[in-house]
C-alpha cells in the first residue's frame, strides 16, 4: 500500500527581496480588488446587476481546473475564490452605494470595456494569484487596502488564503479527485489516433490508460496536447501522465520523469515502393533534390535536424494526414519510429520500408511529472502489465510485434 502523506499547507510567508513583493499576494488580490471600481462603474450605467451566479459558477470552475495543475486540493481553491468573489461583490456595493447617494461616476465612455478590458485583466490575475499562494509568496496575512472591504470581508479572505492545501503528491491528487488526466496527441498510431477533435481517442496507449485508470479507480480524462507542446503542457500541469508512444530523450528527461520502458524500436525511412531502393542508406536520403517530410516538435525532426544537411527538409503539420504527402508526391520520403512504417505500410500498399534496419535505438514509455510516489505507482503498474502479457497482446491485437 502506498503511504499516507498529510496535507501540506501553503505557507504564506513574507518575502523581504524586492523581487517577490512585485509578485506578493497582497500585491495581486489588492490589484485584482482594485479593478472592482471599473466593473462597478460599466455596470452602473448600463443598469446591470452586481451579481451574476452564472458569472460566478464559471469563474469558480476554472479556477478549481486552475488550481489541480498547481496542485492545489479544490475544496481550498474553491473556498478561496469563492471569498475573492464574495470581496469583489463588496467593492462593487461599495461604489453603487456611493453613486446612488449622488457622489457622480466616471462618465460612461471613460470606463473600460468589462468583456474585452477587464475580465482578460482579472482572469490574468486570478491565474497569477493562485500561482502565488501556491508557492508560498505573500505575507502572513492578507492585508487588503482596497475602499470598500469591510472587516467582515477582508477577515473571511485572510482565512481562506491561510486555508488553501496542497496535495502531497500527484497519486493523491488523482485518488481525491477520481480523476486520471491523460495527455496524448492523437496522431500517432497504433499508439494514439483519433480521426478529428470530435472522435474519441483510440490506440494502444488509449487502452493502456483505461486500464490504469481502473487500477486506480478513477475515470480517465483525456487531453489533447501536441509533439510541440508536449513538455510545455506537463510542466503547466495540464495532465498526469502523457500516453502515446513518447520516446524517452535526454531533453524530456530534463523536465520530466519516465515510467519504465514498454517499446523498443528507432527511426526508419519510407517512401513509395516504387521509389524505396533509391533510399536505401541514410546517405543517399541526404541528397539534393530529396523531399524528407517530417511533422514538427518531436522525435523525427530532432534525428531530421541532426542528421541530414543536404536534402530539402519539408515540415507537414499534422502527422495524420503526412503520409498522403508521400502519396501524392509533394514528398519523397519520411523518417519516422519503425513501429508506424511497418502500421502504415500494411495499410497502404504503395508504401514501403526503405531499410531492414533502425537508424537508431529509442525506447517509448509513459512521460511523467517529477514526483516520486506517482512514478513508483506506474512503474509498478506497467511492470504487472507486462508480466502477465498484458502489454504484448495489445500490440499483438494492433498487428505489432513487440520487441524488447
Amino acid at each position: 500500500m502506498w503511504r499516507s502523506f498529510a496535507w501540506v499547507v501553503v505557507l504564506l510567508v513574507a518575502c523581504s527581496a524586492s523581487a517577490h513583493k512585485e509578485q506578493s499576494l497582497d500585491a495581486l488580490v489588492n490589484e485584482r480588488l482594485g479593478l472592482m471600481r471599473d466593473v462597478a462603474a460599466y455596470k452602473w450605467h448600463r443598469q446591470l446587476d452586481i451579481e451574476d451566479r452564472q458569472r460566478e459558477a464559471e469563474v469558480l470552475r476554472r479556477s478549481v481546473q486552475e488550481a489541480l495543475t498547481l496542485g492545489v486540493t479544490p475544496v481550498s481553491a474553491e473556498g478561496f475564490f469563492r471569498a475573492q468573489i464574495e470581496a469583489a461583490k463588496a467593492v462593487q456595493s461599495h461604489w453603487f452605494a456611493r453613486w446612488a447617494a449622488g457622489e457622480p461616476s466616471a462618465p460612461k465612455d471613460a470606463v473600460p470595456d468589462l468583456v474585452s478590458e477587464t475580465r482578460p485583466r482579472l482572469m490574468d490575475l486570478g491565474a497569477r494569484i493562485l500561482a502565488a499562494a501556491a508557492s508560498g509568496y505573500g505575507g502572513a496575512s492578507l492585508t487588503l487596502t482596497v475602499e470598500g472591504v469591510d472587516g467582515q470581508t477582508a477577515a473571511r479572505l485572510q482565512e481562506a488564503a491561510r486555508g488553501l492545501r496542497l496535495f502531497a503528491h500527484r497519486l493523491e491528487q488523482i485518488r481525491a479527485t477520481g480523476e486520471l488526466r491523460v495527455g496524448t496527441t492523437g496522431d500517432y498510431a497504433p499508439f494514439t489516433h483519433r480521426g478529428s477533435a470530435a472522435e474519441p481517442f483510440a490506440g494502444i496507449d488509449v487502452e493502456m490508460a483505461m486500464d490504469l485508470a481502473d487500477a486506480l479507480g478513477v475515470r480517465p480524462v483525456f487531453v489533447p496536447t501536441s509533439w510541440p507542446t508536449l513538455m510545455e503542457d506537463l510542466s503547466a500541469g495540464r495532465f498526469d501522465i502523457a500516453m502515446g508512444g513518447v520516446s524517452i530523450t535526454a531533453e524530456r528527461r530534463r523536465v520530466g520523469y519516465f515510467s519504465i520502458p514498454y517499446y523498443s524500436g528507432g527511426k526508419t525511412p519510407i517512401a513509395l515502393c516504387a521509389q524505396a531502393a533509391r533510399f536505401g542508406t541514410l546517405a543517399e536520403i541526404d541528397s539534393p533534390g530529396v523531399r524528407v517530410i517530417v511533422n514538427p516538435g518531436g522525435t523525427n525532426e530532432r534525428f531530421i535536424r541532426a542528421s541530414l544537411r543536404r536534402a530539402e527538409v519539408v515540415m507537414h503539420p499534422d502527422n495524420r494526414t503526412i503520409f498522403e504527402e508521400i502519396l501524392a508526391g509533394r514528398a519523397d520520403v519520411m523518417i519516422t519510429d519503425r513501429i508506424e512504417v511497418a502500421l502504415q505500410s500494411s495499410r497502404q500498399p504503395r508504401l514501403c520500408g526503405t531499410m531492414d534496419r533502425t537508424l537508431n535505438h529509442q525506447d517509448k514509455a509513459y512521460l511523467l511529472p517529477t514526483d516520486n510516489p506517482w512514478k513508483r505507482y506506474v512503474d509498478d503498474w506497467l511492470y504487472q502489465r507486462l508480466r502477465s502479457g498484458r502489454v504484448n497482446a495489445l500490440f499483438r491485437a494492433h498487428g505489432v510485434r513487440l520487441v524488447h
